[in-house]
């Protein structure tokens, strides 16, 4: 039985399971506001939820790819606990976003700050292990 990066690998589907209800603030803000697809525009709460959900799609890729291998070269609790300050600043900053736009600046420091010490010491690590010969 697979039990290495349990916790990493429990973290992921929790960022996944909170990019998915984001996903369904959007549809309930186009239920809200009465746009329908495809339109994008016309309310700002449906523009400030589209937003809220297309940011975190673009950080998604930085921070699974940054916790699996910071979990992989340094350390798996460290990395699923920075994962859930991911997560948590995900959360404050779509549900700030969506309230207004003024209100995510607290969210995207949390869950940014988060990514850089996942990104930056998995590179680290790697171009350590690499200059030294090994890990």
């Amino acid at each position: 039985m697979m039990m290495a990066h349990r916790w990493t690998a429990l973290v992921s589907l929790l960022a996944l399971l909170v990019y998915f209800w984001i996903s369904f603030q959007t549809a309930t803000a186009r239920r809200k506001t009465g746009i329908a697809a495809p339109a994008m525009t016309g309310d700002p709460l449906l523009e400030r939820t589209v937003r809220a959900h297309y940011n975190t799609l673009e950080w998604l890729p930085i921070f699974l790819v940054s916790l699996w291998l910071f979990a992989i070269y340094w350390n798996e609790l460290v990395a699923a606990a920075l994962g859930v300050v991911w997560i948590v600043g995900r959360i404050m900053y779509a549900t700030g976003y969506m309230a207004a736009a003024e209100k995510r600046s607290a969210g995207f420091l949390v869950q940014s700050l988060a990514t850089a010490v996942l990104l930056f010491g998995a590179l680290g690590r790697i171009v350590y292990s690499l200059a030294t010969g090994g890990m």
